[in-house]
């Protein structure tokens, strides 16, 4: 995720109402591992989960779990490893009402378990079967708990399927899952929104595999994560199934439904591109996809093939104060592109930041929400890099003043590998500084001190060693001192967990200043002076 200058549209009341159910929930998801049989068990005590969370028996007040993430303590669940979701969503026409829906979990189980836990926290919940069979649910703060007819046992294949709404007007008092555009919808699930959404187990440490199939009416058009498999048109409405060829956190999931173009296109070796643009404002943002090809050639330079099967941007016609890098199909806001305040060398920056989260923070992901300055700092750096290469804009200058502002960013934020919880009511309110240009700051010390040949093997180790996994900040330290051929940890952790800025290699001259946050090199104009920081 990368703030854009200018505030977030608040929503309006209207936002808050709670809108009436319509239509039948669409037909049931289908493939993976098929329902098990197995004999009926009686409740017990359970054992003690791999993060020490203890998982209740079913004599016991349904309760919300979560697997202990520092910043986000109730996201994921434990008991359960997801291996594949079959989300079905069906759109009424409008962005106001909410979606029928049926999402197919299927998961291997790490325990034993009386009652399964999801994430879901908006949405009327028509019935849950565990393995075919009904089961009983009840909510308890924002899970779905579920207790089976069967209780899975540890090590067994388990599907389960929710038919469900889901609202896309705002929660009240929540940021995140649905965002309504000028012509539909489209999905904003980072960093604990996907739950918002549909049912599941919202942690980035659990990746799994995807399919959508959205139903929406004629002239609307449906594209989600992945490569389109199929469109079914039938009485006045078409189904689009999107699937995944790689695993994908729940935070990085993108469904869009509106009157688009969709673009297509082909980028090096042969990779296809596909894009979404209102279809109004396509001949203001065509020229804008027709870099996407040169920006992709130019990560692979840095740091290695592209990881996925796809690529494209969403080009939203909405505010949302932000852009987000969804897997393989990046969420922009259409006035970034056609906002004349933005200069071209910007724009591209951002482009290629979005891009370089899909190495990073997409097939990468992070192992706990504190690792987010692998995503964010890596991005900031990539994104810094292009603006230097193809612009003119010289790193060293925006590092010397992300140092500068570096004590303040630690002090309103905490240090990059260890930022503070989001404010209340403010779940991304984790995206500050620290982990943006004082996560790029971390990346130019290490540079700084192992030297440019051994950082750029570490990069290209670091996204090929871990691809399509999850990875940690000692995961990293370990790698760069593997690399380096010497034990960086006491380096590493001066700037990654300090409360002050550590000495810059190099630059003894380098001074923090405790300025404030909107310290940016030169040459960044008006508003988006504190973004580029950043």
């Amino acid at each position: 995720m990368l703030l854009t200058p200018h505030s977030q549209a608040a929503h309006s009341p209207a936002d808050r109402r709670p809108a009436p159910h319509t239509q039948n929930p669409p037909g049931p998801a289908s493939g993976g591992p098929g329902p098990r049989t197995r004999h009926r068990r009686t409740a017990t005590a359970l054992l003690a989960s791999a993060v020490s969370v203890c998982l209740l028996a079913a004599s016991a007040p349904a309760v919300p779990l979560g697997i202990g993430d520092r910043l986000f303590p109730h996201l994921g669940n434990p008991g359960y490893d997801v291996a594949s979701y079959d989300v079905a969503l069906s759109y009424p026409g409008t962005n106001d009402k909410p979606l029928q829906a049926v999402t197919t979990i299927d998961a291997r189980t790490t325990a034993e378990l009386e009652r399964i836990n999801l994430d879901f926290a908006h949405g009327t919940v028509r019935s849950v079967e565990v393995d075919g069979a009904p089961a009983t649910f009840t909510s308890a703060g924002e899970d779905l708990v579920i207790t089976p007819e069967d209780a899975p046992e540890e090590g067994e294949w388990t599907r389960i399927t929710v038919r469900h709404t889901s609202d896309p007007v705002a929660a009240e008092g929540r940021d995140g899952g649905w965002v309504r555009t000028a012509d539909g919808l489209a999905m904003a699930n980072q960093a604990d929104a996907a739950h918002l959404v549909f049912p599941c187990n919202d942690h980035p440490s659990d990746k799994a595999m995807f399919t959508f199939r959205i139903t929406a009416p004629e002239g609307h058009t449906a594209v989600a994560n992945g490569l389109r498999a199929g469109v079914e048109r039938s009485r006045g409405t078409a189904t689009w199934t999107y699937r995944t060829a790689h695993p994908m956190a729940t935070e990085l999931a993108q469904v869009s439904i509106g009157r688009s173009t969709v673009l297509y296109g082909t980028g090096p070796h042969g990779l296809p591109l596909r894009d979404v643009v209102p279809t109004k404002h396509r001949a203001k943002l065509e020229p804008w996809l027709a870099k996407t090809p040169g920006q992709i050639s130019w990560m692979e330079a840095k740091i290695g093939r592209y990881p996925f099967e796809t690529y494209g941007l969403l080009m939203a016609d909405a505010t949302t104060g932000f852009q987000l890098e969804t897997q393989t199909l990046s969420l922009f806001e259409r006035e970034l592109f056609t906002d004349p305040a933005y200069p071209k060398w910007y724009v591209e920056s951002i482009m290629v930041h979005e891009l370089a989260h899909q190495w990073f923070g997409n097939s990468v992901s992070p192992r706990t929400w504190s690792d987010l300055w692998l995503n964010e700092g890596h991005a900031t750096w990539y994104e810094a890099l292009h603006a230097e290469e193809k612009a003119g804009k010289p790193l060293t200058a925006r590092m010397k003043a992300a140092y500068e502002a570096s004590d303040s960013w630690r002090a309103a934020g905490g240090p990059p590998a260890a930022p503070k919880a989001p404010d209340p009511g403010q779940k991304i309110s984790i995206f500050r500084p620290n982990v943006y240009g004082g996560a790029a700051l971390v990346l130019y010390a290490l540079r700084q001190e192992i030297g440019r040949s051994a950082f750029e093997r570490l990069e290209r180790r670091w996204v090929t060693d871990h691809r399509d996994g999850t990875a940690t900040t000692a995961d990293f330290v370990r790698l760069a001192s593997e690399v380096a051929g010497r034990d960086l940890t006491g380096f590493m952790n001066g700037w990654l967990y300090g409360a002050k800025t550590p000495p810059m290699p190099g630059h003894p001259d380098w001074t923090p200043t405790l300025r404030t946050a909107q310290a940016t090199p030169s040459g960044v104009p008006g508003e988006a002076q504190e973004h580029a920081a950043r």
